[in-house]
């Protein structure tokens, strides 16, 4: 489905689709897009940038909450077309520049095959690029002086466990949580607030941790890698996750 485009405040808007979901905040100079869905969602990027006035000479930065392709798939185009900086947390460059790889491999995928939900979502992200390997050599390192000077000047918030370098984000006020912590998901056996099924995660133990960590935060909006916005404090989604 073509992304839906919902202004959350003045400056975050998010934009949510049937695979994966993704973050635009503006300020008076640009945008920055917190993940940036599969590859093949290029056309939606750029359709979610248009809606808000701006192209790709405006995209100041991409901030990647970790380096699964689902997240970063439209970034490795950006930065290797347009020489859009990329950043991540510290501990997830060498993921985001495939010096390594966490995450779900296809054995592990075709296990569950035989459920029809994972089957079609399997087709789904395979048309989106899902398979594709390839790594931003220029991913930096996000530092506070970085952070600061980006739209929104995001908080990095370390969540690792889905993957070792998995960061959240809170901008204006409201908490980017990637895959830390999500509303729901083509897979999910249930709907509402969750961690995705442990076969996605590289620690499923450090997932559970982060998602305390989570719920000492003082915000009430919630803008997940997957799934709808939630809208309520934070903690009472952790409870529901955990």
């Amino acid at each position: 489905m073509s992304p839906v485009l919902t202004a959350i405040t003045d400056s975050v808007h998010f934009a949510q689709t049937d695979l994966v979901n993704w973050t635009l905040v503006t300020d008076g100079d640009g945008v920055m897009l917190i993940d940036a869905g599969f590859p093949g969602h290029r056309d939606d990027v750029l359709a979610s940038l248009g809606s808000l006035g701006f192209g790709v000479d405006d995209l100041r930065a991409i901030l990647l909450t970790h380096a699964h392709v689902d997240h970063f798939g439209t970034a490795i185009w950006f930065a290797a077309e347009h020489g859009t900086p990329v950043y991540c947390h510290p501990a997830e460059v060498g993921h985001a520049k495939r010096e390594y790889l966490e995450q779900a491999s296809p054995v592990d995928v075709a296990m569950h095959a035989w459920q029809p939900k994972w089957l079609k979502w399997s087709v789904a992200i395979m048309r989106k690029g899902g398979l594709s390997h390839t790594g931003i050599p220029t991913t930096g390192a996000l530092t506070a002086d970085l952070a600061a000077s980006l739209p929104g000047a995001p908080k990095s918030v370390p969540t690792p466990g889905h993957t070792g370098g998995h960061c959240s984000y809170i901008v204006d006020g409201v908490l980017v949580s990637g895959d830390a912590l999500v509303t729901d998901h083509p897979v999910a056996p249930r709907r509402g607030p969750q961690l995705l099924p442990s076969v996605f995660n590289h620690d499923e133990q450090t997932c559970r941790r982060s998602l305390e960590a989570l719920a000492l935060l003082d915000t009430e909006v919630l803008l997940p890698g997957h799934g709808p916005v939630w809208r309520g404090p934070i903690r009472d989604a952790v409870t529901r996750a955990l």
